[in-house]
């Protein structure tokens, strides 16, 4: 079926009108925390409530990755190409190493426990930026409940000496993130606190310091409707790709919607990937899909 909806014209330019939305698998509960391997062809997602880790190639198609996986939620991979991941059940950062030990990065900071990590990202230069709300921790769905022992937060982790510092504190529900192509602006979601019946959700946008360890301005980029942002991406042009309550939707560095891909379903994350990091993979529930674009993600490596 075509997949797209035109808000601006600007959008035409980023899809491929015969280009059509393909379903990869389904009969997961929840997807979540894609992220592409291009040096394996290989998609890694978490299937949160079945505290997994699922494999999609073309060649092979769905496999299990890792089970049990602490109910790992958001994935990246660092400069050396190693996975990243946040653990709900383990309140952590882990990452696994080259041999496959898995290595916790961070898991309290000032001797507190983090809370659930949501959805990470890396600078250029190495450091890693990770949300923490209190999601994974609310109920027994997508990681354990567990009491809270500090505010939901925005983290700053340096790998280089294991320095955690805190970037934002006063969200409360920082979900997704992304930063643009230059990293001189962080795009953060906004999800509210767990189970809030009007809790405010928008994307903000925050200015990166000169130095690019620390942040400055904020504005409120643009709110989601139907729904709310959940995890995002950028493209190479910064426009920021985000899920969304009936689809995903493009919204160009100037906050305006551009067009939707519908999928008929809400969506939780997406990841650019492929050859040439322009085919974009959709969490939708339990179903996984993919669609080519004509435009390429930021994404490393």
């Amino acid at each position: 079926m075509h997949a797209f909806d035109i808000h601006d014209d600007r959008f035409q330019a980023l899809i491929l009108p015969n280009a059509r939305l393909e379903l990869l698998g389904q009969g997961f509960r929840w997807l979540e925390g894609p992220v592409w391997f291009a040096d394996l062809a290989c998609l890694l997602v978490s299937d949160l409530p079945n505290d997994r880790i699922m494999r999609w190639s073309e060649s092979g198609g769905i496999s299990l990755f890792r089970q049990p996986s602490g109910f790992a939620n958001g994935h990246t991979r660092d400069r050396q190409g190693r996975l990243l991941g946040c653990s709900h059940r383990h309140r952590c950062i882990t990452r696994t190493e080259l041999d496959g030990a898995i290595t916790i990065l961070a898991d309290r900071y000032q001797g507190r426990k983090l809370n659930a990590p949501n959805d990470i990202v890396v600078k250029h230069d190495g450091t890693i930026w990770f949300t923490d709300p209190l999601f994974g921790i609310s109920t027994d769905y997508e990681g354990g409940r567990q009491i809270s022992e500090a505010p939901a937060r925005v983290y700053r982790l340096d790998p280089a000496d294991g320095a955690l510092s805190i970037v934002i504190d006063d969200l409360a529900g920082p979900n997704g993130l992304c930063f643009s192509p230059a990293e001189t602006k962080l795009y953060i979601t906004e999800a509210g606190p767990p189970f809030a019946a009007h809790a405010v959700q928008h994307i903000i946008e925050y200015e990166v310091t000169s130095d690019g360890d620390a942040l400055g301005g904020s504005k409120i980029f643009h709110k989601i409707q139907p729904g709310f942002a959940d995890g995002i991406k950028c493209d190479e042009y910064g426009n920021i790709w985000s899920s969304a309550g009936n689809g995903v939707h493009c919204i160009a560095p100037d906050g305006q919607l551009l067009g939707i891909i519908k999928t008929g379903s809400v969506v939780s994350n997406i990841a650019f990937g492929g050859p040439q990091r322009s085919r974009l993979f959709i969490c939708a529930g339990d179903q996984l899909f993919a669609i080519f674009l004509n435009c390429r993600g930021v994404t490393f490596p």
